[in-house]
């Protein structure tokens, strides 16, 4: 049912994006046809009713339904940032607790977590540098609204600000990711040094996610199809062409380079970890990679993982039972690979130039936010905002393209889910390898 459900969703997403892209390009051909005859004042009413920015100077009496519609949709999934990455972070630490048990899998396991995240960050800054560079993401609405973004901070001062002085305050600021992830570390940590005598906390964080993923999931079901078709409507409205243009360089570098990973990164990979025919892993894991990308929920897609991890390609119970959850938690390749381009794309857009130590400090700050990125669909998308944030790209066309990620991402977060649960089984095939609990007669089956 969940799978049907997600489908429909996905269908009426579709639906939604093109029908704003009819409605936008209607809308800019009536623009551009009532200024030039003459007809200016029939815009701006238009444009007051439907599209305007209310929060603007000079907007005091505007209606701007299609802008209160997006914002109130945004709000609402800005609304469980903090919460999302508390609870997430919390758990993850809570989780690692079984590392007592499994010893040298606990630190084989966050390796290479860490080491294909890293890499496949590497990947997508080089693509979404050369795409930057290369002025794929550049915005003419820019010399129209003529607005350069400037951070105007010392990259070092994320250092300062990552360990917050008041525990209240670094739960109540979207934009301070590295302070939230550090405080709740240190709450996970100690709980997990602490062991069976704290019984709250652990539940509570688990219960608190599950209410996070049930508003997330209505609040995009409900609202989702109709809040991305006022969102791309206006953007096309207010930007035009000019903004649409880079966002098809986006989906298309980002679709292609989720691919590439998908189908022969981790082939790859599982061949240089285990010594195994990477065509076996391709073909035995499709299922699990479409059923992820279907549903777009890694949570969703655990059972079925596990069951082919252990079945399929002999993995032992004992590693698969440890890797993929945990992984589910805290390998998120394909969010982060995402997370960077969409960052460097937004960049683009809304003027802001990247130095060597601001893509270090996006690439720090989306293995964080992957980390920090619940099994939810649309998560990834949501949490980007904490990059953004920490980076400082904030002025309006930032927020604006922002919105359109909101807006297109739905395709390119169920490839990211099917990434995202493909890597999770290569790192347990890695390191049931490496503890001689790979059944390689299963595998080669």
């Amino acid at each position: 049912m969940q799978k049907n459900g997600s489908r429909d969703l996905t269908a009426k997403m579709l639906i939604a994006m093109a029908a704003a892209v009819i409605c936008g390009l209607g809308v800019i051909a009536l623009r551009e046809s009532l200024i030039s005859g003459g007809n200016a004042q029939t815009w701006n009413t238009i444009n007051s009713l439907l599209f305007a920015d209310i929060t603007a100077e000079g907007n005091e009496s505007a209606l701007g339904l299609f802008y209160i519609v997006g914002q109130l949709f945004v709000k609402a999934l800005q609304l469980v940032i903090v919460p999302m990455v508390f609870t997430s972070i919390v758990s993850a630490m809570v989780r690692i607790s079984d590392s007592r048990k499994l010893g040298r899998i606990s630190s084989r396991t966050i390796g290479l977590f860490l080491t294909t995240t890293v890499l496949a960050i590497i990947l997508a800054a080089v693509a979404g540098m050369t795409a930057f560079n290369a002025g794929a993401f550049r915005n003419t609405a820019l010399d129209m609204a003529g607005s350069t973004g400037k951070t105007g901070s010392n990259p070092l001062n994320i250092i300062l600000n990552a360990v917050p002085n008041n525990f209240a305050s670094a739960l109540t600021n979207n934009g301070g990711v590295l302070a939230i992830v550090v405080t709740a570390a240190a709450v996970g940590l100690s709980v997990n040094k602490l062991g069976d005598k704290v019984k709250i906390i652990p539940a509570l964080c688990g219960e608190i996610g599950e209410i996070i993923n049930v508003f997330l999931n209505f609040i995009v079901n409900r609202f989702g199809p109709a809040a991305i078709f006022c969102l791309l409507t206006r953007t096309c409205a207010t930007y035009g062409i000019a903004h649409l243009r880079p966002a098809i360089a986006y989906v298309i570098l980002t679709v292609a380079l989720l691919l590439i990973v998908l189908f022969a990164g981790y082939a790859l990979f599982v061949k240089v970890t285990t010594g195994l025919s990477p065509a076996n892993f391709v073909k035995k894991i499709g299922k699990v990679a479409l059923f992820g990308f279907s549903t777009s929920s890694s949570a969703a897609t655990l059972p079925l993982n596990l069951k082919t991890a252990t079945e399929d390609l002999g993995v032992n119970e004992e590693v698969a039972s440890f890797v993929l959850p945990l992984g589910m938690t805290v390998n998120m390749d394909g969010t982060a690979i995402m997370q960077v381009i969409a960052t460097i794309f937004i960049a683009g857009c809304s003027g802001y130039e990247i130095s060597f130590s601001t893509l270090l400090l996006i690439g720090l700050l989306a293995i964080i936010a992957s980390i920090g990125t619940p099994a939810a669909p649309g998560a990834g998308a949501v949490i980007l905002f904490t990059i953004l944030s920490g980076v400082g790209f904030n002025n309006e066309l930032a927020l604006m393209a922002y919105s359109l990620i909101l807006a297109i991402n739905r395709p390119i977060e169920m490839l990211v889910t099917a990434l995202n649960v493909v890597g999770d089984s290569a790192c347990a095939m890695a390191v049931a390898k490496s503890e001689g609990a790979l059944d390689e007669q299963k595998y080669n089956a």
